[in-house]
């Protein structure tokens, strides 16, 4: 009986797979930092101008998996490279940085705040407790299938590059880092122009969290469609509207990078849940004129 040949992986491509690497890194070493608490402040020797929260530090590596995230795929095409190793790798990465990183890290947020909490019953604050880990978990699973279905269904096809179906991992994982760098590393900040509100405006954060993180978890196993920001940005020509919205969009991120990531995640989740009816109507009207035409020209 002839036993099938197992096929071997003969060649790498290197740069856009290091890349690639960098986006897990991000992810591991945002575990790291959420795993060090909130009360310690991450202030190097060697970058003595840097002093936020261990928590800050773990959103912003998992921003900068984004970033990485969002590079190997325009590095694989430029050099010729893509490959189904550089597939696979990418979608484990991302399990890690935009799956369990984010999860981990709101987990640890939530759970730090509310051991503040003065809870009248105990029984009360276990149940909270309970709540917020299954939140977490279905986050972590519904990333984790998100991002299976994603390797399943992807096309070779350019047109399946500019769009995607579900909130894609990276958003979804923006939607909560965002808030925590907003809470840990900007409220801080302005804690003086709060003043006695501060906070208030902490706490709100926290508990609003978990819902957010809930929220994000499902509607990436939706079929809600979201669009290719980069791949449609760098597609072809672009108008002079289009680069000056570019423009102000970096000062903007500039002048304020934690406001600039809680604006732009939370309208590009909004942007696909208002649009969605739209085009749901249009395809439903466009399927039923087709179906009636064909029934009009079949024969009787």
């Amino acid at each position: 009986m002839k036993t099938k040949k197992r096929r071997r992986l003969k060649y790498i491509a290197i740069l856009p797979s290091l890349v690639t690497l960098m986006n897990g890194l991000c992810g591991f070493t945002a575990i790291i930092f959420a795993s060090r608490g909130v009360g310690t402040v991450w202030s190097p020797q060697f970058l003595p101008r840097v002093n936020v929260t261990f928590f800050a530090m773990s959103g912003y590596m998992i921003f900068l998996g984004m970033i990485a995230d969002m590079l190997d795929g325009h590095v694989a095409r430029i050099s010729d490279s893509t490959s189904g190793f550089g597939a696979q790798l990418d979608s484990l990465c991302d399990a890690i940085s935009f799956g369990a990183a984010p999860a981990f890290l709101m987990l640890k947020q939530v759970e730090i705040h509310y051991q503040g909490l003065q809870f009248e019953n105990l029984q009360y604050s276990q149940f909270v407790g309970r709540i917020v880990y299954l939140i977490a978990i279905i986050y972590a699973m519904c990333a984790l299938i998100r991002l299976a279905r994603f390797n399943v269904e992807k096309s070779d096809d350019d047109s399946s590059h500019l769009s995607f179906a579900g909130l894609p991992s990276p958003a979804a994982a923006g939607l909560i880092i965002s808030m925590i760098i907003f809470q840990q590393d900007f409220l801080p900040k302005i804690a003086g122009w709060l003043g006695s509100s501060y906070h208030s405006f902490e706490l709100a954060v926290t508990c609003i969290l978990p819902i957010i993180t809930l929220m994000a978890g499902l509607l990436m196993v939706t079929r809600i469609p979201y669009p290719h920001v980069m791949n449609r940005l760098l597609r072809g020509k672009k108008s002079f509207t289009t680069f000056l919205l570019a423009v102000f969009t970096l000062l903007f991120v500039i002048w304020s990078i934690q406001v600039a990531m809680v604006l732009g995640f939370f309208i590009f989740m909004l942007f696909g849940l208002i649009r969605w009816p739209f085009i749901y109507r249009r395809t439903s009207t466009g399927t039923r004129g087709l179906a009636r035409t064909s029934r009009e020209n079949s024969p009787t």
